[in-house]
């Protein structure tokens, strides 16, 4: 199969297990670039689950494939725009990222967003970022669950109008949100 050419930002979003992060790995291998997993996650060592998942998806990429671990949400701009143009990031995932930044105040939060808005105005590499989606349903019964959710979906527009393409996934299947979908009115 011939590669593709990449648009510049992808966003996959979808709900948990959906196939997301596979739809995200097929779209960096068909893309004719060197792929670099980019993890936000923490290693979190003494937690067995999340040991056995990040194994999964270890496991899951060619061996070929570079790996960029990035768990200090304000180095994820910096940690990309030293990426080339031969290259394609994968972040997996926003929300972790989200996550790790669930300390900041407000007014830090948002510098830290605008931050990596201006870091991926500057970027030479191709970018598939993936992202959980959230408040789907319940209402998080805490308030630090209400931020997270708040702050993912905040995020998750603002990539959205940045994005070439941006893709749902459910159920395992993936639909190109650009092409089907229109965009919602600015507040």
């Amino acid at each position: 199969m011939a590669a593709e050419p990449l648009p510049l930002v992808q966003l996959v979003l979808g709900p948990a297990r959906s196939g997301k992060s596979r739809w995200a790995e097929h779209l960096a291998a068909v893309s004719g670039l060197d792929v670099v997993y980019v993890a936000t996650g923490p290693d979190l060592p003494s937690d067995g689950a999340w040991q056995e998942r990040l194994e999964r998806h270890r496991l899951r990429r060619p061996s070929h494939w570079g790996t960029l671990e990035v768990s200090d949400p304000v180095a994820l701009g910096s940690s990309l725009r030293r990426l080339s143009h031969r290259e394609v990031a994968l972040v997996d995932s926003l929300g972790s990222w989200v996550a790790g930044g669930l300390d900041l105040d407000a007014a830090r939060w948002e510098q830290l967003c605008q931050g990596l808005l201006v870091d991926l105005d500057q970027l030479r590499c191709g970018l598939i970022l993936v992202s959980e989606q959230t408040g789907w349903g319940v209402v998080p019964p805490t308030a630090i669950g209400g931020v997270f959710r708040d702050r993912l979906g905040t995020i998750e527009r603002l990539l959205v109008a940045r994005a070439s393409v941006s893709w749902l996934v459910v159920a395992g299947r993936a639909l190109n949100l650009t092409a089907v979908g229109q965009p919602v009115p600015a507040d």
